[in-house]
C-alpha cells in the first residue's frame, strides 16, 4: 500500500510540472530601454489630446476659454530605466521627458469672442511606475502597484487676436497646465494597465488549433521575478476536442538555462509534442485512405493485385486484375523523445489492404504492421527553422491475413527504398529550405539559437520590435 501511495503521489507531482517555460532576461529590459525613446516619441505624437474647457478670472470678470486641436509636435526623452523588482514585477522610470504642443485657443467674455493659436513647452517630466505581475486562474495578470510623477517647467506662448493680453496670465496658464498634466499621468497609466489586464483575462487559456485538438496553456504558477529575470511556466498540453483525456504519461521537470546574452529563452518539453500525438490519436485524425488515384502515374508501384502479386503470388490467383485500397492508421501513439542534439520518433502504423470490386465494395486482404524509428536534427538558420531526418529502422510484420501466409522481406525492402529515395529526400528538401520563425503583431525573433537537450528543446533569442520602433 505504501508503494502504491508513493506512485500516486509521484504521478500527481509530475502531472503538475510545466511543459513550457519562458524567461525574460535583464538584457531584454536593457535593450527595451534603449528602444523605448523611439516608441514614446511615436506614441506621444499619435496620441489624441482632448479639448480643455475652463474659465479664468481676469479681475473684471470671468473669461471662458477653450483649448482645442492640440497635438504633440515634438517629444524628447532620456533613456528610461527599466528593471526587475524581485517578487513583484517591473520598475519603470521615464526621465527628462519634454514635450512641445501646439493648438488653438478660443475665448468668450460676455459678448466678446476671440481666438488664435498657442504653443506649450513642457520640460523635465519624470514618471515612476511599479508594475506587478501575477497569476489569476491561470491567466497572466498585471497591476499598477505604485505611480508617481513630477513636472518641471511649463511655458506657454499665445498667438493671434488679443494674445498679448492673455500672455499677461502666463503664470496662471502654466500652473494650470502643470497641475493638469501631473493629475492625469498616473490615472492614464492606471487605465492603460486596467485595459491590458482586461485583455489578458479575456483571452482563453484553451487555444483552438484545428478541428481535432486544442492547446491548454494556463500558467501553472505565478511568474517568478528575481532582480535578473522573470520566468513564466505554462502547462502546454494538447487535448482532443472530441474526447479530451489525460495521456498515460506526465510532464517531467526540467531546468531552464539562463542566458545573459539573449533577451528571451523559450523551452518546450517533449511532453508537449507527445501530448499532441496522443490528442490526435484520440481524435481519430491519424488515419487516411490511400487509393491508386493518389499515387503518381510515374511510380514503379501501383495499388493493384497484379503488381502486388509479385510479392504475394496468391493475390493474382484469388483476385486477378483488381484495384486495391489501403487504410493507413496509427496503431499506437507516435512517440517523440529529445536527446542531446537529436530528435527521435517512434511510429507504429498499420496498413489494412483491401481489394476493390467493380461495385466499389471492399474485400479485406491483409494487414501489415509497420514499426519505424527515425532521428533528426533541427536548428535555426537565417531566422528559419530547418532540419533533416533519417530512418534508423523499419520492421514489417503481418498483422492478419485473409489470403493465407506470405513473406514480407521483399515488401520491406521496397518500403525502405521508397522511404530513403522518395519520402525522406522530399521531406528533407522542404526542411532544408526552412520555415520562417513566427511573428506576433509585428514583433519578431532575431539572433535565435536552438538546442536540443535531454527531454526538451530550448531557443535563445532576441526580440525585434515592429519597424520604426527599434532603436536607431
Amino acid at each position: 500500500m505504501q508503494r502504491l501511495m508513493f506512485l500516486l503521489m509521484l504521478t500527481q507531482s509530475c502531472a503538475d510540472n510545466p511543459a513550457f517555460k519562458a524567461l525574460l532576461s535583464e538584457k531584454a529590459l536593457t535593450d527595451l530601454s534603449q528602444m523605448m525613446p523611439v516608441w514614446i516619441q511615436s506614441k506621444m505624437k499619435s496620441t489624441a489630446i482632448p479639448d480643455i474647457h475652463d474659465q479664468v478670472d481676469i479681475g473684471i470678470g470671468w473669461v471662458n476659454y477653450v483649448l482645442s486641436h492640440m497635438r504633440v509636435v515634438q517629444c524628447e526623452t532620456a533613456e528610461p530605466s527599466l528593471v526587475f523588482v524581485e517578487g513583484t514585477g517591473l520598475y519603470l522610470e521615464v526621465r527628462e521627458l519634454s514635450l512641445a504642443v501646439s493648438g488653438r485657443w478660443r475665448t468668450k467674455f460676455g459678448i466678446i469672442t476671440d481666438s488664435g493659436s498657442f504653443d506649450v513647452e513642457v520640460y523635465n517630466i519624470y514618471i515612476r511606475v511599479v508594475l506587478g505581475v501575477g497569476d489569476k486562474d491561470g491567466h497572466l495578470s498585471i497591476s499598477s502597484e505604485s505611480c508617481s510623477n513630477d513636472v518641471g517647467n511649463v511655458y506657454i506662448q499665445f498667438h493671434g487676436g488679443t494674445s498679448f493680453f492673455y500672455q499677461l496670465f502666463e503664470d496662471y496658464f502654466s500652473g494650470k497646465a502643470s497641475d493638469m498634466i501631473r493629475q492625469k499621468i498616473c490615472p492614464a497609466i492606471q487605465q492603460a494597465v486596467t485595459n491590458m489586464e482586461t485583455i489578458l483575462q479575456e483571452r482563453t487559456v484553451n487555444i483552438p488549433v484545428d478541428k481535432y485538438v486544442y492547446l491548454s496553456a494556463p500558467l501553472t504558477s505565478a511568474p517568478a521575478v528575481t532582480d535578473q529575470s522573470c520566468r513564466l511556466e505554462v502547462k502546454a498540453e494538447f487535448y482532443s476536442r472530441r474526447s479530451p483525456s489525460e495521456p498515460p504519461f506526465s510532464a517531467r521537470a526540467f531546468d531552464l538555462q539562463y542566458s545573459d546574452k539573449h533577451m528571451l529563452t523559450l523551452a518546450a518539453s517533449q511532453f508537449t509534442v507527445n501530448s499532441a500525438a496522443f490528442a490526435y490519436l484520440r481524435s481519430g485524425a491519424l488515419q487516411t485512405n490511400i487509393t491508386d488515384d493518389m499515387i503518381p502515374k510515374g511510380s514503379p508501384l501501383h495499388l493493384n493485385t497484379s503488381q502486388f502479386g509479385v510479392f504475394i503470388p496468391q493475390l493474382r490467383t484469388l483476385y486477378p486484375d483488381m484495384k486495391m485500397q489501403v487504410l493507413l492508421y496509427a496503431s499506437d501513439m507516435p512517440l517523440f523523445s529529445f536527446t542531446s542534439g537529436l530528435m527521435n520518433i517512434h511510429v507504429k502504423m498499420a496498413a489494412k489492404f483491401s481489394a476493390v470490386k467493380a461495385d466499389d465494395a471492399l474485400v479485406p486482404l491483409f494487414t501489415l504492421n509497420v514499426d519505424s524509428r527515425f532521428s533528426g536534427i533541427a536548428q535555426i538558420s537565417n531566422q528559419k527553422l530547418t532540419g533533416a531526418f533519417k530512418v534508423n529502422n523499419i520492421t514489417l510484420t503481418v498483422g492478419s491475413s485473409e489470403i493465407g501466409d506470405f513473406k514480407t522481406d521483399t515488401i520491406r525492402q521496397v518500403l525502405v527504398i521508397a522511404v530513403n529515395t522518395i519520402i525522406l529526400p522530399k521531406l528533407n528538401a522542404r526542411l532544408r529550405s526552412g520555415f520562417l520563425l513566427p511573428t506576433l503583431q509585428g514583433f519578431s525573433l532575431s539572433n535565435s539559437q536552438l538546442l536540443i537537450k535531454n527531454g526538451f528543446v530550448v531557443i535563445f533569442t532576441d526580440i525585434r520590435l515592429p519597424d520604426g520602433l527599434n532603436a536607431p
